[in-house]
């Protein structure tokens, strides 16, 4: 359990997006980052770990990683949907949203709270505090747990080996560089990187051999 936390991994498609479960060791209250496109998946292992969701919470509103999002309100209505304040108009957009234009437009209820970049909020016993990232999209932000070692939730911002397309209408690859460098990069080595795509990565790791922001890139 990487810095004292329980987290379970759901890989939903068609975009191998990774949702995750999120709480305390032995604690029954936990949050879900980023419901995919298959909700049902979602909540049938929220069940198997004898979860209560406590809050929902999107790193960014591409359609790939707010699919669930209705489904998951349904299921805990009490539960917070949060996002960062620049991509909350991604929610209920389609084409903002790039599931419109991917053939399965999807819209998300509306954020029951927005966050910006230095807020730290705290759910389930969990406090978190919120990095804005931009560049993959407009008002991306990622989920920093402060723990031995330090744990990031990213989305779409840093992978292994890779980093967020800034190919969409409404990115921007310089601001998705610096934020990766500013905000990520200034992080201890061993801080472990969550992405919403592919295996966890090490910041270290990254800096190191990143083909894009890499020492080698540099």
């Amino acid at each position: 359990m990487p810095g004292n936390l329980e987290i379970h991994t759901i890989e939903t498609m068609p975009f191998a997006e990774n949702t995750y479960l999120v709480r305390l060791p032995g604690a029954v209250t936990g949050v879900v980052i980023d419901p995919g496109l298959e909700p049902d998946r979602i909540l049938d292992e929220i069940r198997l770990q004898r979860m209560e969701i406590v809050a929902i919470l999107n790193t960014h509103g591409h359609g790939d990683h707010i699919g669930g999002n209705a489904a998951l309100k349904e299921a805990f209505p009490d539960a917070p949907l949060i996002i960062g304040v620049g991509d909350a108009p991604l929610l209920v957009d389609s084409q903002a949203n790039l599931s419109g234009p991917f053939g399965m437009p999807i819209q998300s209820p509306p954020a029951d709270r927005l966050v910006r970049h230095g807020d730290v909020i705290t759910l389930a016993n969990l406090q978190f505090e919120v990095r804005e990232i931009p560049g993959h999209s407009p008002g991306h932000v990622v989920y920093l747990y402060r723990s031995d070692p330090i744990i990031v939730f990213g989305g779409d911002v840093l992978f292994r080996g890779g980093i967020g397309r800034y190919d969409f209408p409404n990115s921007d690859g310089a601001a998705l560089f610096s934020g990766i460098r500013q905000q990520l990069f200034t992080l201890p080595d061993d801080t472990i990187v969550y992405p919403g795509h592919g295996p966890p990565t090490e910041i270290g790791y990254e800096k190191r051999t990143n083909p894009f922001v890499g020492e080698m890139a540099q």
